[in-house]
């Protein structure tokens, strides 16, 4: 292996330092780091590894210097974090590994000390600031969603985009604006009730969380979900108090934040009473199937953390599920379908998405090469490691046009943004929806609203 380029002290110094670079509140796991036996089977899988063949920039890599953190044998210097930073944390290596190493618990465990223990410079500081009091906090959107609608639609995006003028903005803020979703009015002012009921009898109760950006910027999906599971057989309960999941926060080492939210989300679903968590955002989904791991030192959440995570279910699981009783009317559509990373590769759902698009009449699923490689959204990813996403947003858009698709689907709103931005950047601007948004069209005999477009 390679030697890292970090700082590195003797071994003789770590008798008397401990935990140079993490504190003692859950380093990352010297059992879990003893797990991988650097076999490298996570290398072809691991996005920035085949961006630039830079070995302490895999996953083995990675697991090396969280070794060299425990034994005092390296500093918190900005090119170690660097390692830490460019990592998508997609979670390829989990579905590549044959020793089964638990990456997910070693990298978010690693971000939660760099969080607490580096010093960011204050551009990065403030920049992670403002994503965190933005993204989270749907009302806080829906104010930023307006002058938004008056930059899309009045000519002002086209006119700065024609004339180069954005290329003047830092590269993190030329992300933000390139990943803009589109905004309209309707899906604005749109309300769920808090109570759908099931398409004649019943045969679950479920609670659908709303997410943030996808009850704001999708609002579609949302309404597609609930509609689904209601012809599906399914009472939906949509608690109005809901609030964030957490799970950008955990991703990016925010743990305090983190927890907070975790506990309010495990407090609204349990007075819903429902059978089944429906999530149709795969980075949430991730993020709550873990509470249990999360919240494991709490006491008077641990055990309420593990039945909470228990019922969480991505929309794809629960209809793959329950055996289909709506008519479904044909869509005669070439569909690439792109796996989201925390789905695949965090959820280990695959076969599900599938099987479900496989009960539309005459829809044709198309398989994405290299459809195990991150997209490059990643929760914030693509707005803090701008150039490396978009690297590995380009290499998606092309394997997706090799298909020769008419649609676009996925199952996470962060994925669909990046696609798109991907799509027009290449001058091929093809539809994109949610899964879910297909089968609501074949149910209900019509063609969701991407579509009607190229299609008519």
């Amino acid at each position: 292996m390679a030697e890292p380029t970090v700082e590195a002290k003797p071994t003789v110094e770590a008798e008397h330092t401990t935990l140079r670079v993490f504190d003692e509140h859950h380093p990352p796991s010297t059992e879990l780091i003893g797990e991988c036996v650097h076999c490298g089977f996570c290398l072809p899988t691991c996005p920035t590894y085949a961006l630039w063949g830079e070995e302490m920039d895999s996953p083995r890599g990675r697991i090396y210097l969280m070794k060299l953190g425990l034994e005092g044998r390296a500093e918190m210097t900005d090119t170690y974090v660097g390692h830490f930073d460019k990592c998508l944390g997609c979670m390829a290596c989990l579905t590549a590994c044959p020793s089964g190493v638990q990456y997910d618990k070693l990298i978010e465990a690693t971000r939660t000390q760099i969080e607490r223990n580096y010093p960011r410079t204050l551009p990065d500081k403030l920049f992670r600031r403002m994503l965190f009091e933005l993204f989270p906090h749907p009302n806080r959107l829906r104010v930023l969603a307006l002058p938004l609608w008056f930059y899309q639609h009045t000519g002002l995006q086209s006119l700065l985009r024609r004339t180069g003028l954005l290329k003047l903005l830092p590269a993190r803020l030329q992300a933000m604006e390139n990943l803009a979703p589109p905004v309209s009015f309707s899906a604005l002012r749109s309300k769920m009730p808090e109570r759908l009921e099931a398409v004649n009898s019943p045969r679950r109760r479920v609670g659908l969380l709303l997410g943030c950006v996808q009850r704001v910027f999708f609002a579609d999906v949302n309404a597609a979900t609930a509609r689904v599971l209601q012809a599906e057989g399914c009472d939906v309960i949509i608690p109005k108090e809901q609030s964030c999941c957490g799970a950008l926060m955990v991703h990016a080492g925010q743990e305090d934040q983190a927890l907070k939210l975790a506990r309010q989300t495990i407090d609204t679903f349990e007075k819903a009473s429902v059978d089944t968590i429906v999530i149709n955002a795969a980075g949430c989904g991730s993020t709550l199937k873990e509470y249990g791991h999360l919240l494991r030192d709490d006491p008077h959440y641990a055990e309420r953390a593990k039945a909470f995570a228990a019922k969480c279910k991505d929309i794809s699981e629960i209809l793959a599920e329950l055996e289909p009783q709506a008519p479904r009317h044909p869509l005669n559509l070439r569909v690439a379908y792109h796996d989201a990373c925390h789905l695949q590769h965090a959820q280990g759902v695959r076969l599900q998405p599938r099987q479900v698009l496989a009960t539309i009449p005459e829809l044709q699923v198309l398989e994405i090469p290299d459809s195990a490689i991150c997209c490059g959204s990643a929760g914030i990813y693509n707005m803090v490691e701008p150039e490396a996403a978009q690297q590995l947003g380009d290499r998606k858009v092309q394997n997706i046009l090799q298909t020769n698709p008419d649609v676009i689907a996925s199952s996470n709103p962060g994925c669909l943004l990046q696609i798109m931005g991907g799509l027009e950047k290449a001058g091929r601007p093809l539809p994109t929806v949610h899964m879910v948004e297909l089968l609501d069209a074949s149910i209900r005999g019509t063609l969701p609203a991407a579509l009607h477009q190229r299609i008519e």
